[in-house]
């Protein structure tokens, strides 16, 4: 395959064998987390529909939610803009044995913020200039940082838009803010740029993922996050359940009997 050609979207039966080798992997990382004490953040950044929410599925959906926590901020409120900016994310940074998934962080401010006007140019551009600084003060914290950047092309995000226009159990994602973004393509392309340009560092690089395959995308993201960070398998001891103990049996199915259950329609 020439290096310009786009392959082929993969299959779902391939896609499912492959994802269920990563999500083992992922089962031995957590072991390692939790043993290690290692504190991790994985940030997915990307344009609206760049394939970030199923993404963050397929990474967390075998885990346990205690060791991979999911962090979606909403809009400040009035008390936290008062503050500074990046305090609500670093209160939400992990502690020993955690691994913190940004669904948007606060690079925010370098996109949907700066773009939409919801910042200065003098704010958006202290951003840029101190980000990095303290993004060097977590990772020399110990922390592992591990910034992802989604890109999806002009085309397939237009097909993903409509599709959530016509999908009953998508209209959800859809809010005027993304549909506003959707007209904004080249602005957004030109914020991405500076913040890829001043944010891309030794210390804490971006990653960039092309995500107009999902599937495929969702592999390499998982891909590159094992690969990333350094652990080994923990041997376990074979769990044996002990034998149930018949002290104190009773009919425990005849007290539900006068209860209400939910009626059985399938």
């Amino acid at each position: 395959m020439a290096k310009d050609d786009v392959a082929p979207k993969m299959k779902r039966k391939e896609y499912e064998k492959e994802l269920r080798k990563l999500q083992v992997q992922l089962c031995h990382l957590q072991e390692w987390v939790k043993a290690s004490k290692l504190r991790v953040i994985i940030l997915f950044e990307g344009r609206d529909a760049a394939g970030k929410g199923g993404t963050i599925k397929a990474l967390t959906e075998k885990v346990s939610p205690r060791v991979f926590r999911v962090c979606a901020l909403p809009a400040p409120s009035d008390r936290q803009k008062s503050q500074l900016f990046m305090q609500r994310y670093i209160e939400q940074f992990p502690a020993g044995g955690e691994i913190v998934i940004f669904d948007r962080s606060w690079y925010n401010r370098a996109g949907v913020e700066y773009v939409m006007g919801f910042c200065s140019p003098e704010e958006h551009e202290r951003f840029l200039e101190l980000c990095p600084q303290v993004e060097r003060f977590a990772v020399e914290s110990g922390i592992i940082l591990i910034k992802l950047w989604l890109e999806v092309g002009m085309q397939e995000q237009e097909i993903r838009f409509n599709a959530r226009i016509e999908d009953p159990l998508r209209q959800w994602k859809l809010s005027p803010m993304d549909t506003e973004s959707f007209g904004r393509w080249y602005d957004y392309s030109r914020a991405r740029d500076m913040m890829l340009e001043a944010t891309d560092t030794k210390h804490a690089p971006w990653r960039l993922i092309r995500s107009d395959d999902k599937r495929r995308a969702r592999l390499n993201v998982i891909s590159h996050i094992l690969k990333t960070i350094p652990y080994k398998k923990i041997a376990r001891d074979k769990v044996r359940l002990p034998k149930r103990s018949n002290k104190g049996h009773y009919d425990d199915q005849a007290s539900l009997r006068r209860m209400t259950f939910v009626e059985e329609r399938y």
